[in-house]
């Protein structure tokens, strides 16, 4: 009788228990491929995240070639009233902006 007992108690714990092991050892299985996964998503850059960041860096050129411009004609102006400090300074800012100038697209033509 005791034996029955026994086995009545172990049987149904053994086999809950393995039904416990066999899902812990699916999910150790498959998290290197959850792991990887989520890995890749983050090192990979959809179209739009590119195309935003294009369009960031444009804009940040852009700024920096009308900051150059303007201090180009100060330069200038301050030039032509005798400072020849100031035609030094137009010069080396007017080669800053031909280096930056063809990273930056013309505008469109009006129609």
């Amino acid at each position: 009788m005791r034996g029955i007992v026994l086995a009545s108690i172990v049987l149904p714990g053994a086999l809950m228990l393995g039904g416990c092991l066999a899902k812990a050892a699916v999910g150790a299985v498959t998290a290197p491929v959850r792991v990887a996964s989520g890995a890749v998503d983050l090192a990979t850059t959809s179209q739009s995240e590119a195309d935003e960041k294009r369009g960031r860096e444009l804009r940040q050129r852009e700024a920096q070639l009308g900051r150059l411009e303007r201090r180009y004609a100060d330069e200038m102006r301050d030039c032509s009233d005798g400072d020849r400090r100031a035609c030094d300074d137009a010069r080396r800012t007017y080669g800053e902006i031909q280096i930056l100038l063809p990273s930056v697209p013309a505008a469109p033509e009006p129609r």
